[in-house]
Parts: C-alpha cells; structure tokens; sequence
C-alpha cells in the first residue's frame, strides 16, 4: 500500500531543551524530512536529540517556493516536520501558507503541540487569561504601528504581543500613548530560559523603568484589556425584566435558567436579579 504524505507541525523549545515533548521527539525521528525557518539551529537541537534525518531550509522570504516543493514532497508520499527557530511554526514564523495549500490538497495536517511564549507569558500575568487576543509582532513601519495602536486601546480583552529587544522601548512609549499610563502590563522577558523575568506594572512605570535598563532577550508583553464601564441599572430595568422572568416562568421555563439567560445576555449580576426576582414574588 502506498504510503500517504503527511505534515506535522511540530513546536520545538523556546529556550529550554527540556520542554521538548516525547511526541515532537518520536516524530521528528519518524518522518521523512524536516522542514526547518533555520537550518543551524534546528540541526543543534537535532543533534542534542541524537537525530539525523533530512534537514532543508523553509523560511519566510522563500516561504512560497519553498512550499511548493513541500507539496511535491508530500504528493510523493513523504512525511514532512515542520519547525521554526523556537515555538511553533506558523504562529509568527513561516508554515502557515505550506498547511493551507497542504489542506487544501487533502494532505493530512497534524500539530504536534508544545511551549508557547504567547500562553507561557499569559498564565504568568496574572491578568484574566479566559478571553485573550494574540497579536504577534507589531508592523516595522511607523504608520502601520501607530494605526495598530489606536486599534488596541478600545480591545477590552487581554493583548498578548511579541516584541524584539531594539524596538522595546519604543513600543512601551507607543502603547502608552495610545492605551493610556495607567494600563497594567506584564513585561516577560527570556521566557524559559536562566534569565527569565516578569515585570509588572503600569505602561507609564513601564516606559520609565525600561528606558533605563539595558534591554536584552526576546519579550512578550501582556496588556490588560480596556476596562468595561458597567451601567447604572435601575428599578426600571430590573422591574422590565422581572415582567419578562415571570412571563416565562409561567410558561413552564425554570426561572433559574431565564435568570441566567437574561443576566448573561443584558450584562446583570445573576446575583443581583435573582435576589429581585425572589424579594418581588413574595
């Protein structure tokens, strides 16, 4: 029977070697070729795994020739790994256009999963971690990074972005001015690695502290989101929706599901309404 091809996408350590999964490790010794964003240090990372397969390289300026020879490999029945630099491929480095021409061909795409700078740094914040956007590098140009600023100061879910050491400093002052001084921001630095730090406080605090640090590693920022002002609700929003609790209960609803329902949908406290809803059915 002839074998199928198959890509695997597989996270490798963002800077400890000891957070490589027996997965990764299994399939990297499985398969046909590895496709790596750097060939040198894939191949290090290969050799403290006592690995010798194929290595050639596929990185971001020869991404689409690059993915079409994959294609031809895959097409000819050959298992392809996937690895960048540190991570995972295709979350800010190349491999996202080899798996959606990949998919699109019905090749079988399949993550081997492992650390992440982008989850590592935000269950580390101790900012709300249960809705969170992740936007990656910042655009070089000033424009283009001024535009995507503006976008971020009305996000009222948690940010998480990469930043490179030489453009640190800027990108604090630029959030700053957009997002406002008082905004908490966690600053993760070396994540992983001897060095690892979070720094937390506001962007204000963040500007003046880090223009004065020499700056060194790979960052992670983590900005929390821009804070929701709640409503007033009045005795005349409560009674209209006590009216609509009721009518349903009647119809044969649970009022604890209807409760739950409308607190969710209009943004109540369940508490708040539900202590309504018993004091007036008295």
């Amino acid at each position: 029977m002839e074998k199928e091809g198959v890509l695997y996408l597989v996270t490798t350590p963002i800077g400890n070697l000891e957070d490589i999964t027996a997965r990764a490790v299994r399939v990297l010794k499985e398969v046909d070729l590895i496709a790596a964003e750097d060939t040198r240090q894939t191949r290090k990372l290969l050799s403290y795994l006592s690995i010798h397969q194929r290595v050639i390289s596929y990185y971001r300026e020869q991404e689409e020739k690059k993915a079409e020879l994959l294609l031809e490999y895959l097409r000819a029945g050959q298992q392809i790994a996937v690895v960048s630099d540190a991570g995972t491929p295709g979350l800010s480095d190349p491999g996202s256009l080899l798996v959606s021409q990949a998919a699109a061909a019905g090749f079988q795409v399949v993550p081997v999963p492992g650390v992440s700078a982008c989850l590592a740094a935000l269950v580390a914040s101790g900012l709300p971690t249960d809705r969170f956007v992740f936007e990656g590098f910042l655009p070089r140009k000033p424009k283009e990074r001024k535009a995507r600023y503006t976008a971020l100061a009305g996000e009222e879910r948690t940010i998480v972005l990469y930043e490179a050491p030489h453009r640190l400093k800027e990108t604090l002052r630029g959030l700053a001015e957009q997002l406002g001084v008082d905004r908490p921001v966690v600053v993760a630095r070396e994540l992983t690695k001897k060095f690892e730090e979070f720094w937390r406080g506001s962007l204000g605090e963040a500007v003046r502290v880090w223009s004065e640090r020499e700056v060194k590693g790979e960052f992670t920022l983590v900005l929390a989101g821009c804070p929701v002002e709640k409503e007033e609700r009045t005795e005349a929003d409560y009674a209209s929706f006590y009216q609509e609790i009721r009518q349903r209960s009647v119809a044969g609803e649970k009022a604890s599901t209807v409760i739950r329902e409308v607190a969710r949908r209009e943004g109540f406290s369940r508490g708040e309404l539900y202590q309504y809803y018993l004091k007036n059915s008295d």
